[in-house]
């Protein structure tokens, strides 16, 4: 059952979709829109848009678009009722529980209960007898109890039944327990844990939720860690280690590390902007993320050449955000940890004095190229530089292009002038191959999406062009809905996809109440809402007048006899008696 009309038009009078997207996203206005960059996929340039008239959104880069529920299903990673739940606790509204499908809603509150209870398990078996093994790593890596209750961490035991034991003296199910990740199904049909015999790190979410582990051995079994997979409450591709402290930096700062225990042992310094991606290389929604919180992120990698090789691949992927980068190689080929217990008490002060003079990922990456020319040779000064121009060629601010060139100028002895010509002319092939690309992915996500929603399309592009702007003027248009309604039936919308929208606009037309993008989204999935807010934003800045609205009616109803008649030549005897039928029924 849909949630009450009193209680939507409550929620949409007090939820303004500039107030709350303006908190997620930078918005500028134009005109009487508002633009930004998008925060679900990377651009330099806003393709953003915030519609305030009809209370939608559209992005004309990844095509993502819907109204203020959808916003808040995606940048939140919320079904549809735990987003009205979180716009209903801003708007300080109470939840009408009555009839609500939300069995989704409550499998994703049973898996953070198994997962909090799960939390709590391994944490009284490590500081047990049964985890006494577990304990002894976590102190030998001189961390103290106060930073282990801090973190929470914990101890599985080697008992592969002793969590799933435990979790059904609670009443939960093999199938929950399953869907949490935290048990493993048998060919019995049995459970077993998941994780067993490791030192458990909990990953916290922004909320204060447990939503997932990671599990390192302490032999020399292998792998040495594994990780929760993704699950109803996690998505390892937006999961960042200790995320839920180091939002509260005060400087702008985080600090991106490799691995748990390199952490655990800065926070424990005092650098508690420090985190950490989860068993993955590092993400663009993790970066934007980390963008939402600081201005500037140090990568503080293992000094080996897989940390070095993750540095390489993380810079453009935070740049992108607009974060400004740095890179801090700690000596020795050491990790932070290493580093920081190596020095004793004067491990935080010596490693703070690190983080203070590391360089920018510019700086960074020219030491690297450096470290593979033979600068004593004119062939390879000009391998060097030919090098050096591409990674300048990322700059998109020219004084610091104009820094660096005199820096390699000096360095190598060549022009400034020829390696800011170089590094230009590079750029715009940059630019020009990102636009290219930019666009054929544009196209064909567009396509994809049409496919995907309305596969009847592609057969007849001109028919449900035509359905979408009759779409478009009566939603702006509502006082026009009964005219346009007689002159065109729902059953004459050629695509299924155009007559479930154009039937529900009717209908809810009929019901006497002004039409709002929000009253889709109950009936509509994130992926139709966004192709709702496409026809919608498409045709924004020409609206839709009453005389193409008949002009499109004249091609629907001329356009599908023609296709009906096609049909009928390539049909059986007993499809065009039915059809024939159907005709006559029609005239009755």
């Amino acid at each position: 059952m849909a949630l009450p009309d009193y209680f939507l038009q409550e929620l949409k009078d007090r939820s303004d979709i500039n107030d709350i997207i303006s908190s997620y996203v930078n918005l500028k206005r134009r005109g009487k829109n508002l633009v930004g960059l998008c925060p679900f996929h990377n651009e330099k340039t806003g393709s953003f848009t915030v519609y305030p008239e009809n209370g939608s959104f559209y992005c004309f880069g990844c095509h993502a678009g819907g109204d203020v529920i959808t916003f808040i299903m995606k940048i939140e990673n919320l079904d549809y009722i735990e987003a009205v739940k979180f716009l209903a606790g801003r708007a300080g509204l109470k939840m009408p529980e009555e009839g609500v499908d939300d069995s989704f809603s409550k499998l994703k509150t049973r898996v953070l209960e198994i997962n909090r209870e799960t939390a709590r398990f391994y944490h009284s078996t490590l500081i047990s007898e049964e985890g006494k093994k577990g304990l002894d790593y976590f102190l030998k890596r001189g961390l103290s109890m106060q930073t282990i209750r801090h973190f929470g961490l914990g101890y599985s035991p080697e008992s592969k039944f002793a969590l799933v034991n435990h979790l059904k003296k609670l009443k939960y199910t093999n199938d929950e327990m399953i869907s949490a990740n935290v048990a493993l199904p048998t060919k019995s049909g049995n459970v077993i844990d998941r994780f067993y015999g490791r030192a458990m790190f909990p990953i916290i979410d922004l909320r204060g939720n447990v939503v997932a582990f990671g599990g390192r051995i302490l032999t020399d079994q292998k792998p040495k860690y594994i990780n929760t997979s993704d699950t109803p409450v996690y998505k390892k591709s937006q999961g960042l280690f200790a995320m839920n402290f180091a939002k509260n930096v005060q400087d702008g700062r985080l600090i991106l590390a490799e691995g748990y225990m390199d952490v655990i042992s800065l926070h424990a310094a005092g650098f508690t902007g420090a985190i950490a991606s989860l068993g993955t290389s590092l993400t663009s929604e993790q970066a934007k993320i980390i963008a939402r919180y600081a201005k500037e992120v140090v990568i503080c990698y293992d000094s080996d050449e897989a940390g070095q090789k993750a540095a390489q691949r993380a810079i453009p992927i935070l740049r992108e955000t607009g974060l400004l980068v740095k890179v801090l190689a700690v000596p020795g080929n050491k990790d932070p940890d290493e580093f920081i217990r190596s020095n004793g008490k004067d491990g935080p002060a010596r490693f703070r004095q690190l983080l203070e003079q590391s360089g920018n990922d510019i700086e960074y990456r020219l030491q690297k190229l450096k470290q593979g020319f033979d600068l004593k040779s004119n062939d390879g000064k000009v391998r060097y530089l030919t090098a050096a121009c591409e990674v300048l060629s990322s700059l998109d601010n020219f004084i610091e292009l104009e820094v660096y060139a005199g820096k390699l100028s000096e360095e190598i002895g060549v022009e400034k002038n020829a390696i800011i010509q170089q590094s230009k002319k590079l750029s715009a092939q940059r630019k020009r191959q990102r636009e290219r690309k930019q666009i054929r992915d544009e196209v064909k996500m567009l396509h994809s999406e049409d496919a995907a929603v309305n596969p009847q399309k592609a057969k007849n592009p001109r028919i449900a062009n035509a359905e979408e702007g009759i779409i478009s003027y009566l939603f702006y248009n509502p006082d026009g809905i009964r005219s346009i309604s007689e002159k065109l039936s729902p059953e004459e919308i050629h695509t299924d996809f155009g007559r479930r929208v154009y039937s529900f606009i009717i209908n809810h037309n009929i019901i006497g109440k002004p039409l709002s993008l929000m009253d889709f989204t109950q009936e509509f999935s994130q992926q139709e809402m966004s192709a709702v807010s496409r026809i919608l934003a498409s045709r924004n800045d020409a609206k839709v007048t009453y005389r193409d609205a008949e002009e499109y009616i004249s091609i629907i109803k001329n356009e599908t006899a023609f296709i009906e008649a096609d049909q009928i030549l390539k049909a059986d005897n007993e499809d065009i008696n039915n059809y024939l039928k159907a005709l006559r029924d029609k005239k009755k």
